[in-house]
């Protein structure tokens, strides 16, 4: 059963000025400890690579967040929901902290697509209830 939809469109440009202006801690801010590795690997070999992770794993947060319905409220932190890529490449949501408890106590699971095309990032997510809270 469905328990809610998120999307969201994000503006590459904008995270880029945000990172421009607040540097290393707005990326600090919004991905969690195994992002950022990834962000700092991506980074080093391309700054539009890095930059184009960090956007999709941004919106890819908000549509999460939208999906549960609580923005970004507690428990929904964004270092405790991580976008992560299964070994095949498909990206998965993986949740820490009080955020993975909320929704264990719910029986939420949720699936989550990217992309990003030119100056935009996009995600789609569906938080569905798997088993009675």
């Amino acid at each position: 059963m469905i328990y809610g939809i998120g999307t969201d469109l994000c503006d590459v440009r904008r995270i880029d000025a945000a990172l421009a202006r607040h540097g290393e801690r707005f990326a600090e801010r919004v991905l969690g400890g195994e992002e950022l590795q990834v962000f700092h690997a991506r980074r080093a070999r391309s700054a539009a690579r890095g930059l184009r992770y960090l956007a999709t794993r941004f919106s890819a947060k908000e549509a999460f967040s939208k999906a549960i319905g609580l923005g970004i409220h507690t428990p929904m932190r964004w270092r405790d929901c991580q976008i992560l890529n299964q070994s095949g490449g498909k990206p998965q949501i993986v949740l820490g902290g009080a955020l993975a408890a909320w929704c264990t106590a719910r029986g939420l699971a949720a699936q989550v697509t990217l992309t990003d095309e030119g100056d935009y990032a996009a995600s789609f997510v569906v938080v569905e209830i798997r088993t009675a809270p």
